[in-house]
């Protein structure tokens, strides 16, 4: 029966921050079938980290932060700069799976998560109905690719795509490509794609801030301090980059030097074959590369009612106002994977001890 299947606490996303929060969730002594179970759609191990393009190599990674209790410089490969990073995060999430024996289940989808009438939270998923008296959301955002609209995007007869469905910069070879959005992604498909490419054009919304200082715990502890304030408003977290800037790497410097990274204001619409710009001029264009970042993933939780007006989660710390026994860890302040690992330390201790004070 469905209601014997019910955990103490479910953790939706076996990414950074799923797994985090479930190494905590094994420390507190929550073991067996009625402790704690992952649910993940994936394929396999590797979160968002295994649909990464196979030329994003290691080094070109800003920063994989350690799981709790597992050093990733264990992982065979993870300190060649030239392995592709979704083969070794892969064979990192894998082995952490492995040694902490965490309950994973894959592939499966959690479709909705309502509210019981006793006050626990009913999961339908693809593998049926579960029962848990907590939930850890830890869906991130690839799963939400955003693609904003533009006049004539209907009309263009070339190809679009958005940063999710770039497998490599082979399809480009001799053509003319434009690469919408500012921020790291869009870099790095930019200079991939300008190796094999006739030309490209880069563009964005605002004017690229690169950063050439060093990313200190204080400027990482103001940065977080600016998103947790939007998140604790209950509107939505915005874009990292438009906080952090852009990290100035030696890669994006040889990039500068080739030429690659002269940006352009956005083009005023998109023609059959290319782009107008608000000057009335048209630039030929055979393929459209939409770079533009993602939204959280969690329309799953949309019974539970998480949003406010404008779209947010109104948050305090993880913990979800209004929404007792919730909480998102890889959302806002913790959209990062130092942050990620951080926040789940947090939800688990707050969820325990609201858990064990019989709410709900």
């Amino acid at each position: 029966m469905d209601a014997e299947r019910e955990r103490e606490i479910a953790v939706v996303g076996a990414g950074q921050a799923g797994l985090s929060a479930a190494y905590h969730l094994r420390r507190a002594g929550l073991s067996g079938e009625s402790g704690f179970v992952l649910f993940d759609h994936g394929a396999g191990p590797g979160g968002a980290w295994q649909y990464r393009w196979p030329t994003l190599r290691m080094r070109r990674v800003h920063g994989v932060h350690d799981l709790p209790g597992l050093p990733l410089d264990e992982i065979d490969g993870a300190g060649d700069p030239d392995r592709p990073a979704a083969e070794v995060v892969a064979a990192y999430f894998d082995r952490y799976e492995r040694t902490f024996a965490l309950p994973v289940r894959r592939p499966v989808s959690v479709r909705s998560v309502h509210r019981t009438a006793d006050g626990r939270f009913r999961l339908d998923t693809s593998d049926g109905t579960r029962l848990a008296r907590g939930v850890v959301n830890a869906t991130g955002t690839w799963d939400r690719p955003f693609v904003p609209y533009y006049p004539g995007r209907a009309d263009f007869q070339g190809r679009q795509l958005h940063t999710v469905d770039y497998v490599g910069p082979e399809p480009f070879d001799g053509a003319d490509v434009v690469v919408v959005g500012g921020g790291t992604s869009a870099i790095q498909l930019l200079t991939d794609i300008a190796a094999v490419a006739a030309s490209t054009t880069w563009v964005t919304r605002r004017p690229p801030v690169f950063r050439r200082e060093e990313f200190t715990p204080e400027y990482g502890r103001a940065v977080v301090a600016e998103v947790e304030r939007r998140v604790r408003e209950g509107k939505p977290p915005g874009s990292v980059v438009s906080v952090t800037g852009l990290t100035d790497t030696a890669d994006v410097r040889a990039a500068r030097e080739a030429g690659v990274l002269q940006r352009h204001p956005m083009f005023e619409r998109l023609t059959p074959r290319g782009v107008r710009w608000a000057d009335g001029t048209e630039s030929r264009a055979d393929a459209i590369v939409w770079a533009t970042g993602f939204r959280a993933a969690l329309d799953h939780l949309a019974p539970l009612g998480p949003r406010e007006p404008g779209g947010g989660v109104r948050m305090d710390g993880t913990r979800v106002v209004g929404v007792p026994g919730l909480r998102l860890v890889g959302y806002g302040p913790s959209a990062s994977t130092v942050g990620a690992t951080r926040a789940a330390r947090e939800a688990v201790r707050g969820l325990l001890a609201e858990l064990a004070a019989g709410r709900p």
